[in-house]
């Protein structure tokens, strides 16, 4: 398929995507097609898809069961066709996204990885999509939110330093409100009302500027490791956050969460070090 056609084509579905998200959901609570372009084949769809991005597959999901049913594969070459387009090749063939077994998860994973539009001046993001560097600035604290907060439901992320830890190492998150910039070398994450942290240098929790208690909440809790995988559990309907290590829960850190939008978050002082988080989606229960 020639560039015009494929444009021609994707305006098409397009608009016939718009006509039904103008008209509400209906047509797939009920099972309904639209027109001819509801009996198209799945081969010939696949192909128009793979032309399209994420926001234009995610309304063609709700013009017709038909189409909802050609996107439900998440290994599918359409989600294929936009993982390679959207994701780097760095990524792709590294061991970050090792536990994302989908081209679609990895593709929501890229989508929520830490944002280079809301970090420190003294941090960047790397061209793989999900690695934040620090540079070596003294007598900075410097922290990063994800691209996108969580309002509702479960959440779950892994989080790992590929670098020295320094004095001060946080993970967790924040609201819009919080700083992610400091003079010092401080426990940025969790130094106001707006963040919630733990530190994995000395194992304390760390809220409103105030120490938590430690965590785990155990005798002779384990240090962090570097490259160890971490991962954070988000639960905005119970208002908790919890982390595990490998396959060990390690309990809940946080209770009473707000009802506002909370982001992930991380903070660090080391020069050159880096931190990698990546998005895992809704967590596994057990």
């Amino acid at each position: 398929m020639s560039g015009a056609a494929a444009g021609g084509a994707s305006s098409c579905i397009g608009a016939a995507a718009a006509s039904c998200s103008s008209a509400g959901s209906s047509y797939a609570a009920a099972g309904g097609e639209v027109g001819i372009v509801g009996r198209l084949p799945s081969r010939v769809l696949d192909h128009v898809f793979s032309y399209l991005d994420l926001y234009d597959l995610m309304r063609c999901s709700f013009v017709c069961w038909h189409w909802n049913n050609c996107l439900a594969d998440e290994n599918s070459e359409v989600w294929r066709s936009l993982c390679a387009r959207s994701l780097s090749e760095e990524a792709l063939r590294s061991d970050i996204l090792c536990n994302l077994t989908t081209y679609k998860g990895k593709l929501k994973s890229y989508l929520h990885a830490l944002s280079s539009h809301d970090c420190s001046r003294n941090v960047y993001v790397k061209k793989n999509g999900f690695t934040l560097h620090r540079n070596p600035i003294a007598q900075s604290t410097d922290g990063a939110r994800g691209k996108i907060g969580f309002y509702e439901g479960r959440h779950a992320w892994e989080i790992w330093w590929e670098g020295p830890l320094g004095t001060v190492a946080v993970i967790g998150i924040a609201t819009k409100r919080a700083a992610i910039q400091c003079q010092g070398y401080v426990a940025l994450l969790g130094s106001d009302d707006q963040s919630w942290g733990w530190n994995l240098v000395d194992n304390n929790l760390l809220h409103n500027g105030e120490v938590n208690g430690n965590f785990p909440q155990c005798n002779n809790a384990p240090k962090y490791q570097i490259g160890e995988r971490i991962r954070v559990i988000l639960d905005m309907d119970n208002k908790t956050l919890a982390f595990e290590r490998g396959f060990e829960f390690l309990g809940v850190a946080f209770r009473g969460l707000p009802k506002a939008c909370l982001f992930p978050a991380v903070s660090a002082v080391y020069g050159n070090t880096e931190v990698t988080m990546v998005y895992l989606g809704k967590p596994l229960d057990g």
